[in-house]
């Protein structure tokens, strides 16, 4: 069995490969959302831009789904603090969810103008409300969330909804929803052809360069913003004691792991390096490569962020000392092991199993295909 210490890092990469994967795959059924009123000026090309998404939204959600899990269980502290700290954000995030399902099945069913335009801004809000929020939320832990524990280990948040919509955060959200939308403008340009893909190509390139922009400012912030370091010794192999190290927050702390490790320097430059390469890939129309290179644009933010913070999870403002690290906020041993090796198993198996969905229905979504299956088609 492996032990403690290496069992809690690779949950670490895990949760990281999991939420990255829910980017890349759901991520661009969300982006494609996003896009969708601006790309689609009449019926007929909105139901091609939805066809390129629908037969597979639902299987993409499978990563949504098995990231909330993994946390769950890998991270149960991290889990009940930040769904009791980000509630309502949450909410938001769920309701906005809740849009998509209904969208996609309710969407062509009755010839009205009026009812698909409504169910089109319902996609588009089920698209675009989540990465906006998930980037806020994101923006938050670096700047710390306001948390303590009692002596019971009960965590109580004292912040508020409004306090969440911080200038940093808010630029955080900015970065994931560029990020989501490139994602979704590179898949779109990939699945469609003619005016659809010359208006899905502009929105990807307009969406780089935001991410491009916004992902450099934030990282200047980033160099004055208090960030958090563990000054007490820890013993990373020991049972969880959320309350035994001290913490301290001093500006630059988030760029200590780059200042040790000057390796990890190249997952911000694949960051901005894919989406400026996914850039000229869509000029020449390489779709394809455009879609790959977008993939590792999103690779490289989510691990810039996540590299940033290691080992912190969720720290705390209001209490440096009750911040929740990869050391002291996870499950038993055997807990982790059994879910590892489940993970082996069933991972492979999602990733066959969407692999040969998406070669078996790829190809081009056409205006012609749509009005040959008038009924058939979403």
């Amino acid at each position: 069995m492996l032990d403690y210490f290496t069992l809690k890092i690779i949950w670490w990469a895990l949760v990281g490969v999991l939420l990255i994967g829910f980017a890349i795959m759901d991520g661009h059924d969300m982006g494609v959302g996003t896009l969708l009123p601006f790309v689609g000026r009449n019926d007929l090309e909105r139901r091609v831009v939805i066809n390129t998404v629908g037969p597979h939204w639902d299987g993409n959600q499978v990563w949504f789904i098995t990231a909330g899990g993994a946390l769950f269980a890998a991270w149960p502290v991290v889990y009940a603090t930040a769904f009791s700290g980000f509630y309502w954000a949450m909410i938001l995030v769920l309701w906005a969810l809740f849009f998509r399902p209904v969208g996609f099945d309710y969407r062509s069913k009755i010839h009205n103008a009026t009812w698909r335009s409504t169910w089109d801004w319902g996609l588009f809000i089920g698209g675009a409300v989540p990465p906006l929020v998930f980037g806020i939320a994101f923006g938050n832990l670096l700047l710390g969330v306001p948390f303590h524990f009692n002596d019971y280990l009960v965590s109580t948040y004292t912040g508020s909804f409004w306090q969440l919509l911080n200038p940093f955060a808010l630029l955080s959200g900015v970065v994931s929803s560029a990020m989501i939308t490139l994602q979704g403008g590179t898949y779109l340009a990939h699945r469609t052809e003619g005016i659809i893909q010359s208006r899905a190509v502009k929105g990807a390139v307009a969406a780089a360069i935001v991410l491009v922009c916004s992902f450099i400012v934030a990282g200047i912030w980033l160099q004055w913003i208090d960030g958090y370091r563990i000054t007490s010794l820890v013993d990373t192999a020991a049972l969880p004691d959320i309350l035994s190290k001290t913490v301290v927050r001093e500006p630059g702390a988030w760029m200590a792991n780059y200042e040790r490790y000057p390796l990890l320097w190249l997952l911000p430059v694949l960051g901005l390096g894919g989406a400026v390469a996914a850039v000229f890939l869509l000029m020449v129309r390489r779709t394809l490569s455009a879609f790959v290179a977008s993939s590792l644009a999103v690779i490289g933010v989510i691990s810039t962020a996540g590299v940033s913070m290691f080992p912190f999870i969720m720290p705390s403002s209001t209490m440096p000392a009750a911040s929740l690290t990869v050391w002291d906020s996870v499950s038993s041993h055997l807990s982790l092991a059994i879910m590892f090796w489940a993970t082996l198993i069933f991972m492979p198996l999602i990733v066959i199993y969407t692999s040969w969905a998406y070669r078996v229905m790829s190809g081009k979504v056409t205006v012609a295909q749509i009005k040959a299956n008038e009924h058939s088609a979403y």
